[in-house]
């Protein structure tokens, strides 16, 4: 099949997709709720959860009676990890089906795809997973981690606690772990890091033969520094990239392996005896234990139908999205996209793990920043977390052209890339 067949039947498909899952409602007696993720192709893995932890949270709140005295309408969609796709479903759920708001993506280059669509329309789009930062748009609301929530604290954590001195930095080839590297790279080096003590590795999407990769690894940890991998690989590739430090015989306490986009749902498909020890950097984990957490825990099992399905970190971030999201809602008294943007900001909502989020006026939340080593159940034992919540940081500090920069959606300000330096709103990288 060509591209463009290729892409016309995959449209066909998640469009079909989309009018299965609506139920036959009028359209004024509801509220719509675009759901966009992958639910096949290599991102399916990770995004699959998502879809599910949607329909819960919109069951619930519908439950409690709807928001405004309407009832919630999911329109769920396929983006089959298919960029170009992913944007048109973005404007066809606005256009067509005329949702009122969106929760979805995973990538960056997903988020990076749509945004100009919810710009163009001013529509609203909860970003649910860690990124790179180096962005705030006003109609995206950003409720993952942010570099300053998650890479730089697991950086300090190795450093600090593990005695890390040689890093492998590697990841999936595309924006995320590109910016997620460059500001680690810049941080090391800050830090007094040698430039031969990096070694930076990317893959595309769905790379599987790791044997050569994890090799190259292996002999860079065997130079007499303790050495540790800072893994920004997404997607089904982690399966057989840990699979393969099994096979080689890398084992934690040799040089661990930190991931940022490895969570218990991608640890439910694979044995975990051989990653054992090593680390994932979240701001949840499912085995925390607080009130909230059992709570969630067990509404989720109820909903899915089973106690083998487990909860990660991006499921509480559309859990914290999407209640600041009805919060919003009802202070305005209307889903219109203005009114919610004005409304959102300062908004606080409890997150699963004792604490509170709230949406900031860069369109970030604040979060604790948890370090968790990998048990054998598939399970995380928290080994250090932040004493406070950290504020996300849309522009890192550690790069020279974006550390001047702050993002305000408020008065007077309103802008995403405001320069303290010139008091003035940029323009060049406004669009990033």
């Amino acid at each position: 099949m060509n591209t463009l067949g290729a892409k016309s039947a995959l449209l066909a498909a998640a469009l079909a997709g989309s009018l299965a899952a609506t139920p036959v409602m009028a359209q004024d007696d509801t509220i719509k709720v675009g759901i966009l993720h992958s639910l096949s192709g290599t991102m399916a893995i990770s995004e699959t959860t998502l879809k599910d932890t949607m329909l819960f949270l919109i069951e619930q709140q519908n439950a409690k009676g709807g928001v405004l005295g309407k009832q919630l309408e999911p329109v769920v969609v396929d983006i089959a990890s298919d960029w170009p796709l992913a944007a048109e479903l973005a404007r066809q759920l606005i256009e067509v089906d005329d949702v009122d708001v969106v929760f979805g993506c995973w990538t960056s280059v997903c988020r990076k795809s749509v945004l100009p669509v919810f710009e163009e329309l001013n529509s609203l789009l909860f970003y649910p997973v860690q990124y790179e930062g180096e962005e705030s748009q006003r109609n995206v609301f950003y409720t993952g981690a942010s570099p300053n929530q998650q890479a730089i604290p697991a950086v300090d954590y190795l450093m600090n606690e593990e005695g890390v001195e040689r890093w492998v930095l590697a990841g999936t080839d595309y924006v995320y772990p590109q910016t997620t590297n460059k500001i680690l790279e810049q941080y090391l080096l800050d830090k007094g890091v040698a430039s031969e003590d990096i070694m930076i590795n990317y893959t595309p999407f769905g790379h599987s033969d790791w044997q050569t990769i994890v090799s190259d690894i292996k002999a860079f940890g065997s130079e007499g520094k303790k050495t540790a991998v800072v893994s920004t690989i997404n997607g089904d590739a982690n399966v057989p990239f840990y699979r393969e430090l099994g096979n080689q015989g890398i084992a934690a306490e040799d040089i661990p392996v930190v991931a940022f986009s490895v969570g218990e749902e991608e640890l439910s498909g694979f044995d975990t005896t051989p990653l054992v020890g090593h680390l994932a950097a979240w701001n949840y984990f499912m085995s925390v234990e607080t009130p909230e957490n059992a709570e969630f825990i067990e509404a989720w099992h109820d909903f899915i139908g089973s106690e083998d399905r487990v909860t990660n970190d991006p499921m509480e971030a559309h859990y914290i999205g999407f209640n600041l999201w009805v919060k919003a809602v009802e202070a305005a008294g209307s889903t219109e996209a203005d009114a919610v943007i004005d409304s959102i900001v300062g908004l606080e909502t409890p997150n699963l793990t004792g604490g509170v989020a709230e949406m900031l006026p860069n369109h970030h939340v604040t979060k604790p920043v948890l370090i968790g080593e990998i048990q054998d159940d598939g399970q995380f034992f928290v080994v250090w977390e932040t004493e406070d919540l950290v504020p996300g940081d849309a522009w890192s500090d550690f790069l020279p052209e974006s550390a001047m920069l702050e993002a305000d959606w408020t008065a007077p300000i309103s802008c995403g890339n405001y320069n303290t330096e010139t008091k003035t709103c940029g323009s060049a990288v406004a669009s990033n």
